[in-house]
């Protein structure tokens, strides 16, 4: 296959703070190359937005691919969540494309997504163009606002454009690199004048644009310097150099209502995104773990990435996938690594919205959705049978918030738990297992409104109305002093009957683990009934006596005991060692263990205070606190999981939404004495008859 049809490819991501308007600047340029009619986010009625969640909330909630064409070259727009609960669907999907749009709010500035997703583009070296939306609002100071996005994201942030209007007001922009205008007028953009009141600062701004490309090679710096105007092509192609390379991220200005700078739009992601062809070469790894490169070319081995799984009633899983090198076409046989399985593509598909247009072929740089393929999920690699290549999947975050599930019918148990499974295919970072010990079907994803979100599609979906509880905290016992007790099990009315009789010291093991150990002496306990010993005792540490939990950090250790020739036997000797421990164990001190998670907080500076003083009212040990890039702190802490329940929402408040975690399980540790009354009071297992 010919390479031209590679470096005709574009695929772009679109992403914003929720509510910027980046949904309805896809739905614009859509419209406009399609010469269909624009839907609307309150009409319920675009093309990215075609869920049931999507069109009650107003708002997009899952990444959504449009494939279309314009001027011979084939973009596929990539229109991403702008809520913090679904960051998976960009993450995923950021190392497989080389071009975003950030859409901003003129009207609201930069705002907590504007700079998150600004710094996941810029770590994941994406060339970016920025969107000022809603410019035709009123008191929009357009140099206040340059400075702010100086400020909040970088001085490589330039404007391409500048309003244009008498003294105020936005009807239409000024081209910074060619100096001339376009304004809105009779539903149309035609050419304007440059009125005097904007020239001084446009002159200034392309000054700034010149020396910016002057810059991307020796040979124009000097032409510069010298005064020698710089040619319109080495402009095109320094512009071009900066953009790739992220030294500049072109400002655009316009308003999705009137439609303004939407060609504009489409010509600059023309012109300055990089076709797939001037990419690095993807990196991957073989079978062996050797490193192996593909290059974005259609007559490379064939591999791709799977970067969105979706779940559909009637035509089941389908994967996205960006095929990073090669060819693919339906009736090909491909290699799943991660299940070391051969399968055969049956159905292929372009993507637009909720359409899929069945498509036979598809080449190195688009991206595409197949079917019908077996336990394959979003990170996983498809790759040439005979050259195994392997990709590393996206880092996402983790589960930070949990809930325990029930359904209100009980017949729906098992339809809960399969559907929620099929929705965890979805999202890679739901978490869905069944705790045995609490006996609790739990969920846990980014925050509640995300446990919300997946809750609303299991009723739409699958018809299952569920409700919600507190997971509760798998504590633990151990025992802090050492006692010995006997115990005798006898029985004995004739015939065979029970005799056990054992000595048994009981003390803290010096670890997480259960120890059993023997120091009989002269044979009072043959060596045959030791393991009987040693299970009535692992048999009996699965509940403490104190609340019921689980005992670790237990040592048994048998020093004596008594046999009988004829009725001593496995059962006696269990059943006394079980004797031996409910004598013992309330005389060992027993406590209380919590399990501790390990927090890692990503915050902004300026809330590092907040969320210190709420951390020590947790009872928590900051183990280390690190400054990271753009004003950012890292704060690792210990917390009781039991102080973590509702940490996602209450971190949201205390940084006005930009600090994010991760949390992990560290260690058991003991609980203060002065809660343990209260934990056995609301947590423990044991019934009444059992408390001691």
């Amino acid at each position: 296959m010919s390479i031209e049809k590679v470096k005709k490819t574009r695929n772009i991501l679109f992403l914003g703070h929720q509510g910027s308007g980046k949904t309805s600047l896809v739905e614009s340029l859509v419209s406009f190359i399609n010469k269909t009619p624009k839907g609307s986010i309150e009409r319920k009625n675009t093309v990215s937005d075609y869920t049931n969640e999507e069109k009650n909330r107003l708002s997009s909630c899952s990444l959504s691919v449009l494939t279309t064409e314009y001027k011979g070259h084939q973009l596929t727009f990539l229109d991403a969540p702008g809520n913090d609960n679904f960051v998976s669907d960009i993450i995923s999907v950021l190392d497989m494309i080389k071009g975003a749009v950030l859409v901003i709010d003129a009207q609201r500035g930069i705002e907590v997504g504007t700079v998150k997703h600004y710094n996941l583009l810029k770590e994941h070296g994406v060339p970016t163009l920025i969107y000022l939306n809603k410019m035709d609002k009123e008191d929009i100071n357009f140099n206040a606002l340059l400075d702010e996005i100086s400020t909040e994201l970088g001085p490589e942030a330039v404007p391409f454009v500048y309003p244009l209007g008498k003294v105020e007001g936005f009807d239409g922009f000024i081209n910074v690199i060619n100096l001339k205008a376009l304004k809105f007028e009779k539903n149309k953009m035609v050419e304007a004048e440059v009125h005097d009141d904007k020239m001084d600062k446009v002159t200034e701004l392309n000054n700034v644009l010149a020396e910016k490309v002057a810059l991307t090679s020796d040979e124009l710096l000097e032409k510069f310097f010298e005064g020698t105007p710089l040619t319109k092509d080495e402009i095109r192609k320094g512009l071009h150099t900066a953009i790739i390379s992220g030294e500049l991220k072109p400002i655009l200005v316009g308003s999705i209502k009137n439609d303004i700078a939407v060609e504009t739009v489409l010509e600059m992601l023309i012109n300055y995104i990089p076709d797939p062809t001037t990419l690095k070469p993807y990196k991957g790894k073989d079978e062996a773990g050797k490193e192996v490169t593909r290059k974005t070319d259609p007559n490379e081995p064939f591999s791709a990435y799977v970067f969105k799984t979706m779940f559909d009633q009637y035509k089941g899983v389908i994967n996205v996938i960006k095929v990073c090198s090669g060819t693919l076409r339906v009736g090909d046989d491909i290699y799943v690594p991660s299940s070391q399985s051969k399968q055969r593509v049956g159905q292929m598909f372009s993507l637009f919205g909720e359409r899929m247009d069945s498509i036979t072929e598809a080449f190195a740089g688009q991206i595409v959705a197949i079917t019908k393929l077996d336990d394959v999920y979003t990170g996983d690699t498809l790759c040439d049978v005979k050259q195994v290549t392997i990709y590393a999947p996206a880092k996402l975050p983790t589960p930070v918030y949990y809930k325990a599930l029930k359904p209100k019918n009980p017949r729906d148990e098992e339809k809960l738990f399969s559907s929620l499974t099929k929705l965890k295919a979805e999202d890679p970072v739901l978490d869905v297992t069944r705790n045995v010990e609490t006996k609790q079907l739990l969920i846990g994803g980014l925050s509640d409104s995300h446990l919300a979100f997946i809750l609303e599609k299991i009723n739409n979906i699958f018809s299952i109305d569920v409700d919600t509880f507190a997971p509760k905290i798998a504590y633990r016992e151990t025992i802090k002093g050492t006692t010995t007790a006997p115990g005798r099990y006898i029985k004995q009315s004739g015939g065979s009957g029970f005799y056990g009789v054992v000595e048994m010291r009981f003390e803290p093991s010096g670890s997480d683990e259960n120890v059993f150990a023997e120091e009989v002496f002269g044979g009072a306990v043959p060596k045959n009934y030791f393991p009987a010993v040693e299970k009535g005792f692992r048999e009996s540490v699965q509940q403490g006596q104190l609340a019921g939990f689980p005992v670790v950090g237990m040592k048994a250790v048998l020093t004596d005991g008594k046999y009988h020739s004829v009725d001593s036997n496995e059962q006696a000797f269990r059943m006394a060692a079980i004797l031996a421990y409910r004598e013992a164990y309330m005389k060992c001190k027993p406590t209380l263990l919590e399990p501790v998670m390990k927090l890692t907080i990503y915050a902004h500076n300026e809330f590092t205070g907040n969320i210190m003083n709420d951390l020590n009212q947790r009872r928590a040990r900051v183990q280390s606190i690190d400054e990271r890039a753009n004003h950012m702190q890292e704060i690792v802490a210990l917390v009781p999981e039991a102080e973590t329940l509702e940490y996602a929402s209450t971190l949201r408040v205390l940084s006005q939404g930009s600090a994010t975690f991760d949390r992990e399980f560290d260690s058991y540790q003991e609980v203060p004495s002065y809660l343990i009354d209260g934990i056995i009071k609301t947590d423990s297992r044991l019934d009444n008859k059992d408390a001691k």
